[in-house]
């Protein structure tokens, strides 16, 4: 059997560096250590951090009700207001906000300071996109496609900045973009999907095409995984989303011919190897 793994499958720059840091932490700090939200979409990477003593607030509740510890922020981002909720209560903060999303709020923070409506393409239930509204202003929305920006019903000549999430599937922002009438609005369009969620993307594109099974390995609740996953089904219909070797049919492997394999950014190599040798090796 023919086995194809993506090189740009796992830990993305932005997640690698965060999980990073909290292992720092564990080894420096003096405080109980927290991080806002799962540092990652990732179940095994999460249970591991709390092995080793890191707590998850899961809302702004538990955020505020904790004092003299170390909070760190996960590569998603956050909102001002959460970093200012930090600061007022005197919270060791530890940023592992991804650089890529960084520069996205300061776009957010500065449109809008120009007076232009800022559009942010993505998931709005998402944790990263829900950080960067929080740069914008009252009139920042969320669309996923050229629907949901019809239905905002923006004046002819409104001027705004359209923005994407980093994750955001490519071909289906571009696709957005065109569907926008140029002529009706003062528009900037700011590509923010980051470079390694698109190389990700285009080499899932291209294995799923030339293989029987696409193994897409990543956490159930994370949205680059997710994306990848349909990207693939859409190129092999044997396309199957797992988040370790145990979420494997054996069935669905058996008797084929080429099996690829990729995987989101919150993946550890160690669930994609795992992956990989057991596919190899025992089919």
């Amino acid at each position: 059997m023919k086995v194809i793994v993506a090189k740009s499958a796992g830990f993305c720059f932005g997640v690698k560096r965060a999980v990073e840091k909290v292992y720092e932490q564990i080894e420096t700090a003096e405080k109980p250590i927290y991080t806002y939200g799962p540092i990652i979409h990732n179940e095994e990477v999460v249970n591991d951090l709390k092995a080793k003593g890191v707590e998850v607030l899961n809302s702004r509740e538990e955020l505020e009700a904790v004092r003299d510890c170390v909070v760190v922020i996960r590569s998603h981002g956050v909102g001002r207001d959460i970093y200012e909720l930090l600061e007022k209560n005197g919270i060791q903060v530890v940023d592992a906000t991804c650089p890529y999303v960084k520069k996205i709020h300061k776009i957010v923070a500065g449109q809008c300071a120009d007076g232009r409506q800022v559009i942010i393409v993505g998931n709005e239930q998402h944790p990263e996109v829900q950080g960067i509204k929080g740069w914008g202003d009252e009139r920042t929305r969320v669309i996923e496609n050229p629907e949901d920006f019809e239905a905002l019903g923006l004046p002819e000549g409104s001027k705004i900045c359209l923005v994407a999430q980093t994750t955001f599937n490519y071909n289906k922002f571009q696709d957005l973009v065109e569907k926008i009438p140029k002529t009706r609005y003062d528009i900037i369009v700011l590509n923010t999907i980051c470079n390694a969620t698109q190389e990700r993307q285009v080499e899932a594109m291209r294995i799923a095409s030339q293989v029987d099974v696409m193994l897409v390995i990543g956490g159930k609740n994370s949205s680059n995984t997710q994306k990848l996953y349909e990207i693939c089904r859409k190129e092999c219909k044997n396309t199957c989303y797992i988040q370790t070797l145990g979420d494997l049919n054996p069935e669905c492997i058996r008797s084929v011919r080429s099996v690829g394999i990729t995987a989101g950014a919150s993946t550890p190599n160690n669930i994609i190897e795992e992956v990989h040798t057991n596919v190899r090796i025992k089919f």
